[in-house]
């Protein structure tokens, strides 16, 4: 079904191309405005203070670089977690209404377009991590883009590469992976993530698109025959997709932040400073794969574990899982792609982590 469509739609690319046109240039320059203001203004300056700050970043949130509410050891549990949900919802503040205005968008722009996939499993999933790659957003903030993008008709594979390279590939963070890890440990996180985008989502993509075909969607964008209708038509059509986008990321995003409160101030970090077992390992690479962490937070924790003493492989599971995947990007893809390929995208990031902590063993 899903080579079917692919193959009936350039027939009907020749009408779409001439009675979208007005309002596929409006929605696209909406799209450069939002997405031109929020990296000039917001998220690189952020990310080259980061990187500028090198060494000396801080962190004093427990799953922020900074907090609103302090937060210490002897408050009650429901009070820490309570605190650090608010300091979770702020630090993520901007780049989540990036992330709903941006995912309303880029649905907005694609509804308009008569091609939103190949055939190819592996062409797509190249096509997502182009997308992804300068997004400049956490694996949070991109679960709202990511929710766009597959409501567009966007395939699987395409999606989910969109959703791992944004928080791993982004060249800022990958410059401060490098200024401070040595190069072994880049490898396997590089390594990890290329799996993820180059191995899992094509295969898990192509292996949905062949049970269900391809995504009717989520609007449907009507012709404009002046720019007057094209101006109006772009302003319904983004609600619409805003809507869609909303309706479902800005609860998860609630529960999300309680749920990574709860596990944060739950879990005991004092094993992290024992000897490396592969049990350990395990319930690194678990929690890692679960926290949500805001962009580049993975890079400077790790790098703050090293320098603390904390034995390699723990440093390295900590590395290749917190980051790329979360709670809420876990909840997101459930509601919006599949459950089971929410919790197989889980999963595979959490085994791959382990496999690099295993693999750093012998680093030591």
């Amino acid at each position: 079904m899903a080579t079917r469509a692919a193959a009936l739609e350039p027939a009907v690319a020749g009408v779409q191309a001439s009675s979208h046109w007005r309002t596929r240039t409006v929605a696209v320059v909406l799209l450069l405005a939002i997405g031109g203001y929020f990296w000039g203004v917001s998220r690189y300056p952020a990310l080259y203070k980061k990187y500028s700050a090198g060494t000396q970043v801080k962190v004093t949130g427990a799953i922020t670089f900074g907090t609103v509410l302090p937060v210490t050891a002897g408050m009650p549990l429901g009070q820490r977690v309570w605190r650090t949900s608010i300091n979770w919802l702020q630090a993520n503040e901007i780049g989540m209404t990036f992330g709903f205005f941006f995912g309303a968008a880029a649905l907005t722009v694609l509804a308009t377009m008569p091609r939103r996939r190949t055939g190819n499993a592996y062409v797509n999933s190249l096509l997502g991590a182009a997308v992804g790659m300068p997004l400049g957003v956490c694996a949070n903030c991109v679960a709202p883009i990511g929710r766009g993008l597959y409501a567009s008709g966007m395939s699987a594979e395409s999606t989910l590469a969109a959703m791992f390279s944004s928080p791993t590939l982004n060249v800022v963070v990958l410059a401060m992976a490098f200024a401070l890890f040595p190069l072994p440990i880049v490898g396997l996180k590089l390594a990890t993530m290329l799996v993820m985008i180059f191995v899992f989502a094509p295969m898990v993509g192509a292996r949905k698109g062949a049970m269900q075909g391809a995504v009717e969607c989520a609007i449907e964008v009507p012709a404009s025959s002046t720019w007057s209708q094209a101006l109006g038509t772009t302003a319904k059509s983004y609600a619409k997709s805003f809507w869609y986008v909303a309706r479902v990321g800005l609860p998860l995003m609630v529960l999300a932040a309680v749920l990574g409160a709860l596990a944060v101030e739950m879990i005991p970090q004092s094993g992290l400073h024992a000897p490396a077992t592969i049990g350990g390992i395990l319930l690194v690479a678990l929690a890692g794969t679960f926290l949500p962490v805001p962009m580049a937070f993975d890079v400077v924790i790790a790098y703050v574990a090293m320098s603390r003493g904390v034995a390699l492989p723990y440093v390295v599971t900590i590395l290749c899982t917190l980051g790329i995947y979360s709670v809420y990007s876990f909840l997101v893809v459930g509601k919006t792609i599949s459950w089971r390929i929410a919790a197989a995208a889980g999963g595979a990031v959490a085994a791959l982590g382990m496999l690099a902590g295993v693999a750093a063993m012998g680093l030591g």
